[in-house]
């Protein structure tokens, strides 16, 4: 599969992060974003589609990010997408959390958009285009 048809969703409840990460991946690859604004939307959609990673916002309202991610694993069909956490909580004790519920990386809010690819194709080992 190549990078141009590597497919992400991004789970975050605060539409500035949506717009941010959507220009940062679409000035630097060809990456295919899908824009969900709640856990329970993430998962439907992650049902749904074929997805190659999901980014994901720790703190929501309706269901945080720590009981998507649970969901996640628990589900046949979700259990294997890569999950990458985008988070303002950056403590050591909470990134132990996350990484021991099965998180595939972590990147710190604020971030800057431009590098935010790199950080994703880092944790996934992908390559980005030249």
């Amino acid at each position: 599969m190549t990078n141009a048809s590597k497919r992400l969703l991004l789970i975050d409840d605060d539409p500035d992060i949506q717009s941010i990460a959507e220009i940062g991946l679409s000035m630097v690859t060809d990456w295919s974003l899908m824009l969900a604004s709640s856990g329970t939307e993430g998962l439907a959609i992650a049902l749904k589609n074929p997805l190659d990673a999901i980014i994901l916002d720790v703190m929501m309202p309706d269901m945080d990010g720590l009981e998507t991610l649970r969901r996640l694993r628990e589900n046949s069909a979700t259990q294997d997408i890569p999950v990458i956490f985008l988070t303002a909580k950056v403590q050591a004790s909470d990134r132990k959390v996350l990484y021991s519920a099965g998180a595939n990386g972590m990147i710190s809010k604020p971030f800057d958009p431009l590098t935010l690819p790199g950080q994703i194709a880092g944790f996934l080992q992908w390559s980005l285009p030249s």
